[in-house]
């Protein structure tokens, strides 16, 4: 670790960490609800849960990038941050809009809105957040030594991603207008602005763990955003076939989606590659699995499993139904999930000073989280085509339909519990790190 204001990340993973703790928590009563034990159901009914399992997870992704750009922009700009007491109150403005929003939840004080239940006024101080926490880091990246094509990207990623979220805080009357600036919000992000995020935190990642010319990595990265920009933007379309608008979205969200894998193909060559043809000498080994994974991962999710169902001709069976889910389980887990546990596995060690990288528990972690999950999507993907059959071909009532798929849901609770004993596992090793130290400053060269 480089500068002192760095340490500001380490908060923001540990936030990251704890409110991922509570999705599995949230996620596991859904799933046991799905199969009948519902005993929570007047304290925590079904709706409830799923509302705080999803803004959760985009909650937590949130604190886990802001955390990394906390860490990477010091770094890239070779200054301290402009100010690390702003950002220790941006941070605890953050944890109150998740606290607030959680127990609003259990009130019934929500939206409705699918990823965008957060009660309407809590908006105003999400905005206020985050223009805090681009004020801080734009204005330590412009007045730094130096503007790396890794740091703008991650930059840009994330001041787009804060722009973007304006349109969900339009009032419509009509649900069509109402439905059509939501995925200006929700595909935007994660199909758009939040991959730049994660080619930023990858390329930074890369940099530091291959051992590749800055030079050669960046370039890829302007491939990966072009692709991005090509395909998120105008795929865009493919939510919109059934919500009430001119039947040309169906054309130009067919032809988009398909593009759409090619940014997260780039993304999964352009590590790969970077990895063969570095040093392999950084003995963060754990690090560089959690970053390669997350490349691999999220094309396969995210790529291949996201176009699989988003052509209209599949999706007018698929639609709303398990197969979503199955798709969705697996591109957040790669695209985001993995890319965040990724920085943190390669900066707290810096942090600390503690550098115990080759932990078998550490290992550990990562396999079973990563076995587990693929069990979990698996389980789903099985019960989605089940789903598919008896209600779109069959025309089974939904409920009848839904006491099918039970089984499924069985062997992705035995899935997820040995996701969870990863993630334990994980988290077990990010406490026995400790606090930052500054005994793991570099010494000024």
């Amino acid at each position: 670790m480089k500068y002192k204001s760095q340490q500001i990340a380490y908060w923001f993973f540990a936030l990251c960490i704890l409110l991922f703790a509570l999705q599995i928590t949230y996620g596991f009563i859904m799933g046991f609800a799905r199969i009948g034990w519902d005993g929570l159901h007047d304290i925590i009914p079904f709706n409830t849960a799923r509302a705080v399992h999803t803004n959760l997870l985009v909650v937590w992704l949130l604190s886990g990038f802001m955390g990394a750009a906390y860490y990477i922009i010091p770094e890239e700009a070779q200054r301290e941050l402009v100010s690390v007491k702003l950002a220790f109150v941006q941070f605890f403005s953050l944890a109150l809009v998740g606290v607030i929003a959680i127990v609003g939840y259990h009130f019934n004080y929500w939206e409705g809105r699918k990823f965008l239940e957060i009660p309407r006024e809590l908006d105003y101080l999400v905005v206020v957040n985050v223009l805090l926490f681009l004020g801080l880091i734009l204005t330590t990246l412009f007045k730094g030594k130096r503007q790396t094509t890794t740091a703008m990207v991650l930059s840009m990623g994330l001041l787009f991603a804060a722009l973007l979220y304006l349109p969900g805080m339009i009032w419509f009357d009509s649900q069509v207008m109402d439905s059509f600036f939501r995925w200006w919000v929700v595909h935007l992000w994660v199909e758009g602005v939040w991959e730049l995020i994660m080619g930023g935190i990858l390329a930074f990642l890369l940099i530091k763990l291959t051992g590749v010319d800055r030079e050669v990595i960046e370039k890829w990265l302007y491939v990966i955003v072009g692709l991005t920009f090509l395909s998120g933007v105008l795929g865009t379309g493919h939510h919109y076939y059934y919500i009430g608008v001119n039947k040309i979205w169906l054309v130009v969200g067919g032809i988009f989606s398909a593009l759409e894998p090619l940014a997260f193909l780039g993304m999964a060559l352009f590590a790969v590659y970077m990895y063969r043809k570095g040093e392999k000498k950084h003995p963060n080994k754990l690090a560089l699995f959690w970053t390669i994974g997350s490349a691999i991962v999220s094309f396969i999710g995210a790529g291949l499993l996201g176009f699989a169902h988003t052509l209209p001709q599949t999706n007018l069976y698929t639609h709303g139904t398990l197969v979503t889910a199955m798709h969705g389980h697996y591109a957040f887990w790669g695209a985001y999930a993995m890319i965040v546990l990724a920085i943190i596995s390669y900066s707290v060690p810096n942090m600390t000073g503690r550098k115990r990288f080759d932990k078998t528990a550490g290992h550990m972690a990562f396999w079973l989280s990563n076995i587990g999950m693929l069990g979990m999507v698996v389980a789903l993907g099985v019960a989605g085509v089940v789903q598919v059959y008896l209600e779109r071909r069959l025309k089974m009532d939904f409920m009848v339909a839904q006491e099918e798929t039970k089984i499924h849901f069985v062997v992705m609770l035995l899935c997820a519990t040995l996701f969870t004993v990863g993630i334990v596992m994980y988290m077990y090793e990010f406490i026995r790190y400790g606090k930052p130290s500054d005994e793991a400053l570099e010494p000024a060269a």
